[in-house]
């Protein structure tokens, strides 16, 4: 079968709106405990669905559901009768390209960038007077420029960060660690075990597999529902090109007094520092207290245990820091290509500033710092402002400046103070929600911002709503003042081999 019959026969089973709308009907080990477990037959696309298979946690998910203080209906233990290999439903799920050759994947990927690309022309062109480009329609029925894929130079095991779950596997214990699958109807979740997943790096599965063998054997209880007690929750695992890890446990509190957390504390160090745990060999040990799903590192600080505080990576030149909160491109040798790819587009010279907003660890603005004027990057999370700091430092970056907090509070002030002629290249790579109106507001009404590049893991999402008022006539009643952007060229970046995901670079100017 080609990759896009393929595609289209799973696009018939399954809503691909959102890869965490698959359901899986979910049964029993023949043997409790034993890896890969046989598949008697292939599950049905229509009933899977994924958790927190890539990011994140499901339980928060699941305590909607239930109010405070209510118990779920059921507790299963064994689920189901067994319908099919539990670690390949898992992978069907989380990198549902993984049968495909990597060629394949890319031909797949290559069409929903263009699909994608022409939806976002034609809601361009229904805007009165909007110009998509001033040049004739190029190939591939577009507008616009579109560049071939750039594939990932690592095609499996090349997440440098996972985050892994704790819930009942599929043989009932409580304490398995993994990935989600699970049913509504039944309202049961069960956490398989990743090592089938073809873009988690060994070294990750190990972490993970010691993590569940500590659980096992300590007397505390895993958080599974926030309201039903528990302490143990996630644990994500981070690497660099050089091997080290750094591994976070997360921990729900509960009621707990201090000294009997450090009793918990001193367990987890323990075993991973002399006892079975030691084989992973973390060069640091990060422990968080939580009551929230998602906890930054200034609602609740990450304590560390043993260790190094920080993992180093080499990009582009650069010694680059990164704490445990802070974000990077959890593909490393595709990070490197991407911002090479942002780089060529920007074409920033001595006459440039460049501001880079949701800069991360800032490593696109100092790559290019050797080009530009100035850098100027904003960040909301204060450790990554931190490295990105310490990082220009290191390195002898001296025309850098990064500020922390909300792109929507310090944009405005910051471009007002820019307004002197200076040219400015904006470069934006915003998480999924997409930009905030203020943001979008500013960049559109700063007349020295005459390039913008766009870097987008989803321009079909929040990232089109963003697009459309950088690029729609001008609005007083949004206060959209400047002239709008035109879209020139989109680059196509893999890097997430083995999922339906890419990063697609847009470059407007006007």
């Amino acid at each position: 079968m080609s990759a896009f019959l393929w595609l289209a026969e799973i696009k018939r089973r399954v809503p691909m709106h959102s890869p965490r709308c698959f359901l899986s009907r979910v049964g029993p080990l023949s043997k409790p405990g034993l890896l890969p477990w046989c598949a008697t037959k292939h599950p049905g696309w229509s009933k899977l669905f994924l958790g927190s298979a890539g990011e994140g946690n499901f339980t928060n998910v699941i305590t909607k559901k239930f109010q405070r203080g209510q118990k779920s209906q059921r507790k299963p233990g064994y689920i189901g009768p067994l319908d099919g290999s539990w670690q390949e439903r898992l992978a069907d799920v989380v990198t549902p390209l993984w049968r495909l050759s990597y060629e394949e994947q890319l031909k797949v990927k290559f069409e929903a960038q263009k699909k994608i690309l022409r939806r976002l022309e034609s809601y361009l062109q229904k805007l009165n007077g909007v110009n998509v480009t001033t040049s004739a329609p190029r190939a591939e029925g577009l507008s616009c420029l579109l560049h071939p894929i750039i594939p990932s130079p690592v095609i499996n095991g090349y997440r440098n960060k996972s985050t892994f779950s704790v819930n009942r596997g599929p043989d009932g214990n409580p304490k398995t660690v993994g990935y989600y699958l699970g049913t509504w109807r039944d309202r049961s979740i069960v956490c398989v075990r990743s090592n089938h997943l073809k873009n988690i790096p060994e070294k990750h599965n190990q972490v993970a597999q010691y993590y569940e063998v500590f659980l096992r054997q300590s007397p505390l209880e895993p958080c599974l529902l926030f309201h039903e007690g528990g302490y143990w929750r996630e644990l994500i695992v981070r690497t660099n090109s050089q091997g080290h890890t750094m591994a976070i446990v997360t921990f729900h509190p509960q009621e707990l007094r201090q000294e009997e957390l450090g009793v918990q504390k001193e367990a987890v160090k323990k075993f991973f520092t002399t006892g079975p745990g030691a084989v992973c060999d973390l060069t640091s040990l990060y422990f968080q207290e939580s009551t929230v799903t998602r906890c930054s590192h200034q609602q609740s600080p990450y304590q560390l245990l043993s260790g190094e505080p920080h993992l180093f990576e080499d990009l582009l030149g650069l010694k680059i820091r990164i704490s445990p909160d802070a974000f990077f491109q959890i593909n490393t040798a595709g990070a490197e290509v991407l911002y090479r790819t942002v780089g060529e587009l920007s074409r920033v010279n001595s006459n440039t500033i460049l501001l880079d907003i949701c800069c991360g660890t800032g490593v696109i603005g100092l790559s290019l710092a050797q080009y530009a004027s100035q850098i100027l990057g904003i960040e909301l999370v204060e450790q990554a402002v931190e490295d990105a700091r310490w990082t220009a430092a290191f390195n002898g970056i001296t025309n850098c400046e990064f500020h922390t907090g909300r792109a929507e509070k310090i944009l405005p002030q910051l471009l007002k103070s820019k307004e002197d002629g200076q040219v400015i290249v904006a470069v934006v790579n915003p998480a999924r929600a997409g930009l905030h109106y203020q943001v979008v507001r500013a960049i559109r009404n700063c007349r020295a911002i005459h390039t913008l590049i766009f870097v987008s893991c989803k321009p079909h999402g929040e990232a089109t709503r963003n697009i459309i008022e950088l690029c729609c006539p001008p609005d007083s009643a949004k206060k959209l003042l400047g002239e709008p952007f035109v879209l020139r060229k989109a680059v196509p970046v893999d890097l997430f081999p083995h999922t339906l995901h890419c990063e697609l670079v847009l470059l407007f100017t006007r």
